[in-house]
């Protein structure tokens, strides 16, 4: 249990410290992917893990970045969103590709760190150094690799060693990789070498604990809190971690010397443990549990179990099959041997009810996955299958484990209650789960390739559907303009856009019948439509007249667009304008509809004619044109968003800016959908002639 909850721990904490951490054409490339690789660094740091796989598929699809590149950041997204099967894969294939420059040597080696941890993770040892050791060749061989590099894939090197029996290697590789920590804070003038070098005495230590060699674990417990002593002393040292690095120190010095058989001198460390604030958060009420354990003091082991649910909620982490086993079964176990029955066989019972959940989540995932996959071919999809045999067959022997370990503490409890009727039920139960599972686990393996390419390649259409509509506005002292559009699915079929032309701006706000990849079509059709017409300066109902005419022709689909679109002279403040059936925009404080011609839709019926208005000026006056999506917006009980309270927000509100304006409204929609899914795409345009 506490190997598995140490594994945890190290991914967690390394993940912050990996944070932390020729000719003329090739020196163009070279700049190109270093902008490239910033820019998908900014985008991590918002934690948009969708954008950063969307724009990976994108610099590499140009060539911006190699395919080792791209595959390592979308191997970062899949691990940070808890991901880490899709994570493996991606950087599976990244250590497959070729590596030819520096850069790609650079990469080759984050990846290789990262592989090494989630296999470990996974308990797959063998397979960590089979990755780990050829990466610290490759670095030998290039003279390529920094010395956190080093550090890291050396003590992942020496923790699988310390685990396969190799304890001479093991201490052989964790001695070399203290070097590497001790060069990397010698160069580096930032505290972050020291902290660097905490993390990993850290994982050294625990790993001498975890396979019970708790003699030679005191000697790294030792040198982690002189090196935080150290770290203490560094002006730049980020101090939150103080509290709970020492009290990590305390918990590991406990187990150890209870280990050895120095009860007193483990209780007096656990009680150095209660002194610090760590201790009575949730995360460190779990971690005292490896001590109480250890030392046979259940009662209070269950009572610290009590803060399960906070602590994982703390930590982001959901019930899955491997959290089932490293948190609940220890849960259920301390509550079994503190003889609290009733506890117990509310654990038990929570155990397999979330089993079940689990089971039916992923059957239907994918289910769902499966109706959307179209064929691929057979050969890529083969390799794929052979790339994931080995971690689908660790899956499958995870699940198994896990059934029979919950059958044993499940009859354990049914038989000590004298319900002995229920055990050949839950056993049928759970026999019948482990089959549902595996079959979801090889239907879900098969699918996962196709599904991955559906989406980059959903996600570049909807990149190329939003580089259309401008997303940088006017920046002239009379103009104040700001618009924004967001699709309800994937892509969309609103649409925006504005052209300013000396003393003339046009603009035009659009909803093409239908969602999806029909309506984005024919929404860049009228896009484009509308930028050729207006740069012939004509006048709005003429050029509505022109788009009708050429979007009925050949329009077999019956599609058409409302449109309202309009022309402001900047120096008079009038507005010409036409409305092709959208709805009419809000104009003037108090804030009133304009009233409009009854126009067709853009589309429908060829040879029309359409009439166009004009307002003599709309100088200090704001307009505000959208699509239904706004008004029609609708919460979990269908009900709308309407012009009422359209009209009540712009009345009460007091706005600054176009751009103001449009974010509150889009703020105010979310918070009106309270948790439903859009209905229709969103777009918003507000002007204002100064």
């Amino acid at each position: 249990m506490r190997e598995t909850r140490y594994i945890r721990l190290l991914l967690v904490l390394l993940l912050a410290a990996f944070s932390m951490g020729g000719c003329r054409v090739k020196r163009y490339h070279e700049v190109k992917a270093s902008r490239a690789d910033s820019v998908l660094f900014d985008i991590g740091t918002t934690k948009n893990y969708e954008r950063l796989r969307h724009k990976a598929d994108s610099f590499e699809m140009v060539g911006d970045i190699s395919a080792l590149d791209a595959n390592r950041w979308r191997g970062v997204a899949y691990y940070r969103q808890g991901m880490y099967h899709h994570a493996e894969m991606s950087y599976r294939k990244a250590l497959e590709c070729e590596v030819n420059t520096n850069e790609d040597q650079q990469n080759y080696n984050k990846v290789a760190r990262r592989l090494t941890e989630i296999l470990l993770v996974k308990g797959d040892f063998e397979g960590s150094l089979r990755i780990a050791i050829p990466a610290v060749a490759k670095m030998d061989k290039s003279g390529i690799g920094s010395d956190i590099d080093y550090a890291i894939l050396l003590n992942n090197i020496g923790i699988c060693q310390l685990h396969l029996g190799r304890d001479a290697e093991a201490n052989e590789s964790f001695i070399t990789a203290r070097g590497h920590y001790v060069n990397r804070w010698k160069t580096d003038s930032t505290s972050r070498g020291f902290q660097e070098a905490v993390l990993g005495t850290v994982y050294t230590s625990q790993a001498y604990i975890n396979t019970r060699r708790y003699a030679e674990s005191i000697y790294w417990i030792d040198r982690t809190e002189m090196l935080l002593n150290m770290y203490r002393e560094r002006s730049d040292a980020r101090k939150e971690y103080f509290d709970e690095y020492q009290g990590r120190i305390e918990i590991m010095r406990a187990v150890a010397l209870q280990g050895m058989g120095k009860a007193k001198e483990a209780g007096e460390a656990y009680k150095r443990f209660l002194k610090t604030s760590y201790s009575n958060t949730p995360a460190g009420h779990i971690t005292s549990t490896d001590y109480l354990m250890v030392a046979q003091r259940y009662k209070e082991a269950a009572l610290n179990y009590r803060y399960l649910d906070k602590a994982m909620a703390d930590w982001g982490t959901e019930l899955t099959l491997d959290n089932l086993q490293l948190y609940m079964l220890p849960k259920y176990q301390a509550n079994a041997k503190a003889k609290q029955i009733d506890s117990a066989v509310v654990a038990g019972a929570r155990i397999l009810d979330v089993l079940d959940s689990l089971i039916t989540q992923q059957k239907k995932s994918a289910t769902v996955e499966l109706a959307t996959i179209y064929d691929t071919q057979g050969k890529e999809a083969e390799i794929a299958r052979k790339e994931a045999s080995l971690s689908q067959t660790r899956l499958v022997s995870t699940g198994i484990a896990l059934v029979l370990l919950i059958i044993f503490f499940v009859t354990y409890t049914l038989v000590k209650r004298k319900a002995a009727h229920r055990l050949q039920d839950a056993h049928d139960k759970l026999e019948d789960a482990h089959g549902k599972l595996k079959t979801a686990y090889d239907e879900l393996e098969k699918t996962t390739k196709a599904k991955e390419r559906i989406e980059s390649e959903l996600r570049i259409a909807r990149d190329i559907q939003m580089s259309m509509v401008p997303n940088i506005f006017p920046d002239h002292d009379g103009i104040d303009l700001y618009a924004s559009m967001t699709p309800a699915k994937e892509v969309g079929g609103d649409l925006y856009g504005y052209l300013l032309q000396g003393d003339e701006l046009y603009f035009c706000v659009g909803d093409v019948s239908g969602k999806g990849v029909p309506a984005s079509l024919f929404m860049a059709q009228a896009t484009r439509l509308f930028r050729t017409l207006a740069a012939q300066h004509m006048m709005p109902a003429e050029i509505c007249t022109r788009m009708n005419a050429a979007l009925t022709e050949d329009n077999e689909q019956g599609m058409f667009v409302t449109v309202f679109l309009g022309l402001v002279h900047l120096s008079t403040g009038r507005l010409d304008f036409c409305n092709a059936g959208h709805n009419p925009p809000v104009v003037g404080f108090p804030p009133r509809f304009l009233e409009v011609e009854s126009n067709a839709p853009i589309g429908l019926w060829p040879d029309l004619d359409f009439v166009g208005e004009h307002v003599d000026s709309i100088k200090g006056e704001p307009i505000f044109v959208y699509s239904d999506g706004l008004n029609e917006a609708e919460n979990l009980q269908q009900q709308q968003f309407s012009d009422e309270q359209l009209l009540a927000i712009l009345s009460q509100s007091t706005f600054q800016s176009s751009k103001e304006v449009v974010e509150y409204l889009k703020a105010a929609v979310e918070k009106h959908r309270n948790g439903a899914e859009p209905n229709d795409d969103l777009t918003m345009l507000c002007l204002r002639v100064k």
